[in-house]
């Protein structure tokens, strides 16, 4: 069975932001926080709705906040568990972190 795609959707002021998920609806799924702290993201929440939890959606958002930060040269702080635990499986990230 094939899923739909999740759109991830970056909403940046400067100082604080959201990556946020939608299904192919435009409902949405859930999202993943962060403040500037230090001069690095502190990426302190991802949420996903209950009823699109175990479709990859916060993994999604982390990607997407990976991406950025290689593209745009940030580091991140994990605070979030969840991002937290991304970054402990993924080794290769490791010069991201502030």
């Amino acid at each position: 069975m094939e899923t739909s795609p999740i759109p991830i959707r970056n909403e940046d002021n400067e100082t604080s932001g959201q990556y946020v998920a939608s299904d192919g609806d435009g409902t949405h799924a859930g999202k993943l926080t962060w403040t500037l702290r230090n001069g690095a993201r502190d990426a302190d929440h991802t949420i996903v709705a209950p009823d699109m939890r175990g479709k990859g959606i916060a993994a999604k958002l982390v990607d997407a906040l990976i991406d950025d930060a290689r593209d745009k040269g940030f580091k991140i702080i994990p605070s979030c568990s969840y991002v937290a635990a991304q970054f402990d499986r993924h080794p290769e990230w490791e010069d991201l972190r502030a």
